[in-house]
């Protein structure tokens, strides 16, 4: 049975309430992380989240949801514009072909889009299919972290 993100965050709450040890909660929740399939991109989400978050205010579990998605996205925002800024991208083209992979779930290498966000460079240059493929990892694994999370870049 595939686990939801919302049931990994209800069990941080409810782990927290119990344990109150930040390592042992960290790695209850690690194992649940891993045991699924579609959340393994956000282990590093999560576990930031919870290092950084004073589990102990919050009130009841919809309030903790809510500060993960605003930190989320926060997140998003900053590693979205570290990829730009490191990868030397065309800004605007990228945070609109991240958004769209973001909706889709997935990079795609088909078509222009990811060409035009690129480097200028002449695809005949021997460093552009490299350079290529390195930012459509990035990209890819970007996506696999921060799908579902919502919000604009």
């Amino acid at each position: 049975q595939e686990i939801n993100l919302d049931y990994i965050l209800e069990l941080i709450f409810e782990k927290n309430k119990k344990l109150k040890n930040k390592s042992e909660l960290v790695e209850e929740i690690r194992r649940t992380i891993r045991s699924s399939l579609g959340h393994r991109a956000k282990e590093t989400l999560i576990i930031e989240f919870i290092n950084r978050s004073d589990l102990d205010k919050f009130k009841d579990n919809s309030n903790l949801i809510e500060d993960f998605f605003k930190f989320a996205q926060g997140e998003k925002r900053r590693e979205a514009n570290e990829l730009i800024h490191g990868e030397s991208l065309d800004v605007e083209k990228a945070k609109r072909y991240f958004d769209n992979s973001l909706r889709q779930e997935f990079a795609s290498d088909s078509g222009t889009e990811l060409h035009s966000i690129l480097p200028r460079m002449s695809p005949l240059n021997r460093n552009y299919l490299a350079t290529k493929r390195r930012v459509l990892q990035k990209i890819t694994e970007f996506v696999d972290k921060f799908k579902g999370v919502g919000g604009e870049i």
